[in-house]
């Protein structure tokens, strides 16, 4: 196993990342101008959020199996372009069913670009597994930051047509990727001699992160597509939800390196507790206090959350060594987007009592996570060759 990352190969990786979640958080960015459009209720706009994260993540483990047993490298190029011509062509959409369809369209592309990249992430990293996986999803991470900031004034002035001209960069990224398949293929354990990874999955304790990760989606998935309608309804402008929900998204991105980092030392397991915790106070202080104070909290839920998407994938990967693009599917796809379908659930809590009922509410489910991740053993080492078991993997 290599010492350090492969930064030329990491860096291609982490660009087509965030192009393909650049997709992905447009689509929370655009709801409102799509319930303004469409005259939509809570419980319809959280349809369209549900609409991307079937396809976008309950169908990433069957990729992930494709990319375990076969392999399919061309499906990092392909779903960056499938995703961007879903969101193109949904901005222009005429009907609200038409937009349902075309975001679904989008969450395949997703859907087909996480396993495969998370899986050659994995092999770029080298030892640095944590630091590897965070420098991986700051590329996702950015991009959906990315969205809101670009989306919300490009709409605003434009029209919803402004949502397709803005996924003229995802088709430029597709490209390079394209391009950078020969050398990308050379990473693979095969190519390079080093053999598949060693050890025995362990579903128990992959049963126990999914549930946490199920829990902390919950929340996650409720914030991003309510947080908006929040301040909207609070008192606030869309341009103003907009700016709300970029500045957590921001702060995702800048704990996506921070907790990376962190977790390299002190241990996956010890971030990951401790982050969790931290969530269900800084939802509930978003919503009882508000102005300034709040979007500092809901800006350490945005840290602690996206901060953590890398630590429970690293650890995904150890829990199913012999499957990382199953484990990569299951933690980026199915766990997450059962998660998502809460969305769903608490928008209907929303129409039938208020907003702010249904976003306590989901305060609660990453506090019951906290609960689950107690229970999480300690992972093994990712090789035979690699060095016993220390802080950084706890």
């Amino acid at each position: 196993m290599r010492e350090e990352i492969e930064r030329g190969a990491m860096a291609r990786l982490s660009l087509g990342h965030l192009a393909v979640d650049f997709t992905s958080g447009a689509v929370p960015a655009l709801l409102p101008f799509f319930a303004a459009k469409f005259d939509l209720s809570y419980t319809a706009t959280a349809v369209l959020m549900l609409a991307a994260l079937v396809s976008s993540s309950l169908v990433q483990p069957l990729f992930g199996l494709w990319s375990d047993a076969r392999g399919a490298i061309w499906l990092l190029p392909a779903g960056v372009a499938l995703a961007g011509v879903g969101i193109a062509s949904a901005s222009m959409a005429p009907s609200y069913a038409l937009v349902a369809l075309l975001v679904f369209v989008a969450g395949i592309g997703i859907a087909a670009y996480h396993p495969e990249g998370a899986k050659f992430a994995a092999f770029a990293s080298g030892r640095r597994r944590a630091s590897g996986m965070s420098y991986f999803n700051i590329g996702g991470n950015t991009g959906y930051a990315l969205a809101p900031i670009v989306l919300t004034p490009l709409v605003l002035w434009l029209g919803l047509a402004g949502g397709a001209l803005a996924t003229i960069p995802v088709f430029a990224v597709a490209a390079v990727l394209l391009r950078a398949l020969p050398a990308l293929g050379r990473l693979t354990p095969a190519a390079s001699g080093s053999g598949a990874p060693a050890g025995e999955d362990d579903l128990r304790a992959m049963g126990i992160l999914s549930i946490t990760i199920v829990l902390r989606g919950a929340a996650w998935f409720a914030l991003l597509t309510f947080v908006p309608l929040w301040v909207v309804a609070d008192g606030g402008t869309k341009a103003e939800g907009g700016r709300v929900l970029a500045l957590m998204l921001v702060a995702g991105a800048i704990g996506t390196l921070v907790l990376g980092w962190v977790a390299d030392r002190i241990g996956l397991r010890r971030t990951l507790i401790v982050t969790q915790g931290l969530i269900p106070f800084g939802i509930v202080a978003f919503v009882a206090i508000g102005g300034v104070p709040g979007t500092i909290a809901l800006m350490l839920v945005g840290l602690c959350t996206v901060g953590t998407f890398g630590v429970t994938l690293v650890l995904s990967q150890f829990y199913l060594p012999r499957h990382v693009g199953m484990a990569s599917g299951l933690t980026v796809g199915l766990a997450m987007g059962v998660g998502g379908v809460a969305a769903v659930a608490l928008g209907a809590v929303a129409d039938a009592i208020d907003l702010q009922t249904a976003l306590y509410m989901a305060a609660a489910a990453p506090a019951f996570g906290f609960l689950a991740c107690l229970f999480l053993p300690r992972p093994s080492a990712w090789s035979p060759t690699a060095e016993p078991a220390s802080a950084g993997i706890v």
